[in-house]
């Protein structure tokens, strides 16, 4: 097996652990052949490691609205240093294109 497929494997594991909402030590016991202290390893290796999103994708973020203010407001989106300005009857589809670019970007 592959670095990249034994990682693959444990943040496929690592996902069902968080999901279940059991303790290390019961969901090591529910799984035949992994032990608390390889889930552990990967835990703490996997951590920091944000895996890169599949080509293509759309990544959604949160988005507050208000109710105060007038209809014809513009909604101002920052992507890292970038910041969009989206008025009412703007093209979502070039919206989409400029995020996707900037989100490569930043």
């Amino acid at each position: 097996m592959t670095r990249a497929e034994l990682q693959k494997l444990w943040e496929a594991r690592i996902a069902e652990y968080r999901e279940s909402g059991q303790s290390v030590k019961e969901w090591c016991a529910s799984h035949e052949g992994i032990s608390p202290r390889q889930l552990w390893y990967w835990l703490r290796k996997l951590k920091n490691q944000t895996p890169a999103p599949p080509e293509n994708s759309n990544r959604w973020l949160p988005v507050e609205i208000s109710e105060e203010g007038s209809p014809k407001q513009a909604l101002v989106v920052k992507i890292g240093p970038a910041s969009i300005e989206v008025r009412p009857g703007f093209d979502p589809v070039l919206l989409t294109q400029v995020v996707q670019v900037l989100m490569a970007l930043c």
